[in-house]
């Protein structure tokens, strides 16, 4: 790679925080407003990466906002291939969850002053996590996507600089129709055997990212969908590897968080028995793997 695009790229990189208001004034984006991301004529769209996403051809319209979260609003839309969830980050400045570092350990960036930028979190820095943060979404759903498990489809990459030009949104198939959304586990009303179906498929999908090397960070109810007697695991930006020393805390915390949230289904169990069941099961066969084409 060319060392002056580099140079370009970490330009302003130690400007820090104190100093970034003087260094360029700009208003954070946070949550946007649905009228900012929909009009008659794309051209007049106001929010530029919507724009972006439809002059490149990924989406044709945005159709509604679906879900509002601590770190991402997540919006119905329509393109090529038929419905699509964009899920459009907020500013790292501007969400509510920024120490993203217990999920970070253990990676390794090799560019110094990348590595100082993003640390100390300037101007740049801030930049290059939001870039690695939705580029890691990216990544994770096309692995976890091509080993078979029940995860929403990318439709963008997986060539990386595909993905990043789509920052900050990642784009995935929406699961369910534009009339009927897929609900979130924590939200579906389960008969008993429906709920012992999900706490099966719940606690294999688990087992399934442990095979691959994955804890998922933040695995609960609230992070699986239900749709047609399947759950679909979804949100990975914080998913992390085994490089990560915090990965055993993570995995026993997101078996915890699972046999927590499932309570309300009437599923009775604690995490030390739901962590011994998922290394059980890692241990297994995994789904079969999908023929991506190119």
């Amino acid at each position: 790679m060319n060392a002056r695009w580099l140079d370009a790229e970490l330009e302003g990189a130690d400007i820090t925080p104190e100093r970034r208001s003087k260094f360029r004034q700009k208003k954070l984006l946070g949550r946007r407003r649905l009228d900012d991301l929909t009009a008659e004529d794309p051209e007049r769209i106001a929010d530029d990466t919507i724009r972006r996403l439809i002059d490149t051809g990924h989406i044709t319209e945005i159709v509604a906002e679906l879900k509002s979260g601590k770190e991402a609003t997540a919006y119905v839309a329509r393109g090529p291939r038929g419905s699509v969830l964009v899920k459009l980050y907020r500013e790292i400045e501007a969400r509510s969850f920024k120490n993203d570092a217990v999920y970070r350990e253990g990676q390794v960036v090799l560019d110094e002053r990348a590595a100082r930028a993003m640390q100390g979190r300037t101007r740049k820095g801030l930049e290059m996590l939001q870039a690695d943060w939705v580029c890691a979404e990216y990544a994770h759903l096309w692995t976890l996507w091509q080993a078979g498990l029940n995860v929403p489809e990318p439709l963008v990459g997986p060539n990386v600089k595909v993905c990043a030009e789509t920052v900050p949104a990642v784009l995935m198939r929406l699961i369910g129709t534009e009339d009927e959304v897929a609900p979130r586990l924590s939200e579906a009303h389960l008969t008993p055997a429906e709920a012992n179906s999900a706490w099966k498929q719940s606690v294999q999908g688990l087992a399934d990212m442990l095979r691959l090397g994955y804890a998922h960070g933040d695995y609960s109810t609230y992070n699986l969908l239900w749709w047609e007697n399947t759950v679909i695991i979804i949100d990975f930006p914080q998913l992390t590897t085994r490089q990560n020393p915090n990965f055993s805390e993570l995995l026993r915390r997101d078996a915890q968080s699972l046999a927590t949230s499932f309570r309300k289904h009437g599923v009775q169990t604690d995490g030390d028995a739901t962590l011994r069941e998922v290394q059980r099961l890692a241990r297994g066969k995994g789904p079969e793997p999908r023929i991506v084409l190119p």
